[in-house]
């Protein structure tokens, strides 16, 4: 019941809430000395229906913000808008934003160049002295992140998916631990306990491996453009998934259930310390897509905020609970089965 409450919970807030507000793109491809027009194109945002306290602001790398006029809004997602940029400016990048009373700040994440300013050593730069609003609503919204936009409600799945195989993996890791020992074969029907355990557990991992491994291509197609990319963290997921395989086929290789046994522990046991080092070791150390690796921060330091966490946890849990009860589910199925065949 738990496990119900917690994955509906998610689930509902997973789709029935929108996206926070956004800064979408700025059509100008670069600014020049001078009068600029350009148009500031949002996400979920109220321009229209909050003209009165719309603002755009346009920022340089020295932090120098300059206030923009706003000409025209078009829709509640768009705006016509002209900023004056004196000659004597000193800047490489800039960045936008726009405030209402509604949306709080949004900021468009893709700054455009200064080509063709005048750098002056020395000059005053003319600052608006006016400063970027910081009120974002305190309602549940899933944050705006450029580029995964949407598809970030796939972190409540996804993620605690592989979160579940984990749990699931380190289940059956600890049963062809125990599984190795003699003590643990039943005389009365050769079965080894723990050695059901262990493949029971690793069956219901494997199911969840193959989850998270299409959940994940499905993200990678809207995030990164292709359905498979050389991430440390992706191909390190294909092989624990393709070791898994190899370790039920090794199972249905070896006819004796003792030889079996110690055969499928040793593997399992290889097979999990190696899917510690491919999936939570190695990411770290090398160039990858996914948040947390390699100086990418992960998702808790930059959009997993207060609001979120809130489901989140719950949709982590949800699936534990489920992953847990399932191997249950298996691991019985597969006992009686075995009995079955020592009375035929």
């Amino acid at each position: 019941m738990l496990c119900v409450i917690a994955l509906g919970y998610s689930a509902v807030f997973s789709f029935w809430h929108p996206m926070g507000a956004g800064g979408l793109e700025v059509s100008a491809t670069k600014f020049q000395p001078g009068r600029n027009e350009f148009i500031f194109t949002g996400y979920n945002t109220h321009f229209q229906s909050d003209r009165a306290s719309l603002q755009v602001f346009v920022a340089n790398d020295s932090s120098a913000v300059f206030k923009a006029d706003i000409l025209e809004v078009i829709s509640e997602a768009k705006a016509v808008v002209s900023v004056f940029l004196p000659d004597t400016i000193s800047s490489k990048r800039f960045e936008f934003y726009a405030n209402t009373d509604t949306d709080g700040t949004v900021k468009v994440e893709s700054p455009v160049g200064s080509e063709g300013f005048v750098i002056e050593k020395g000059a005053d730069v003319l600052d608006t002295k006016v400063r970027v609003k910081n009120n974002h609503s305190e309602k549940f919204g899933f944050p705006y992140q450029p580029i995964i936009i949407e598809s970030i409600r796939n972190l409540m799945w996804h993620v605690p998916m592989w979160f579940t195989m984990f749990v699931v993996m380190t289940i059956s890791f600890i049963a062809s631990l125990r599984a190795l020992s003699k003590k643990n074969i039943v005389p009365t029907n050769t079965i080894n306990i723990h050695d059901l355990k262990a493949s029971s557990a690793a069956g219901v991992g494997l199911f969840f491996c193959t989850l998270g491994l299409i959940t994940g291509s499905v993200w990678a197609r809207f995030a990164w453009g292709a359905w498979w990319t050389n991430d440390p963290q992706l191909n390190g997921a294909m092989v624990v998934f393709l070791m898994y395989v190899a370790y039920f086929i090794l199972r249905k290789s070896v006819p004796d259930e003792e030889k079996r046994a110690r055969l499928s522990a040793i593997f399992n046991i290889f097979a999990f310390v190696l899917m510690v080092i491919l999936l939570m070791v190695m990411p770290r150390f090398a160039e990858g897509l996914h948040p947390g690796k390699s100086g990418n921060p992960a998702f808790s330091q930059y959009d997993l905020d207060s609001s979120l966490r809130s489901v989140f946890y719950p949709a982590c849990l949800g699936f534990i609970l489920l992953g847990y009860w399932l191997y249950t589910i298996n691991y019985r199925i597969n006992k009686l089965e075995l009995e079955n065949e020592e009375i035929s």
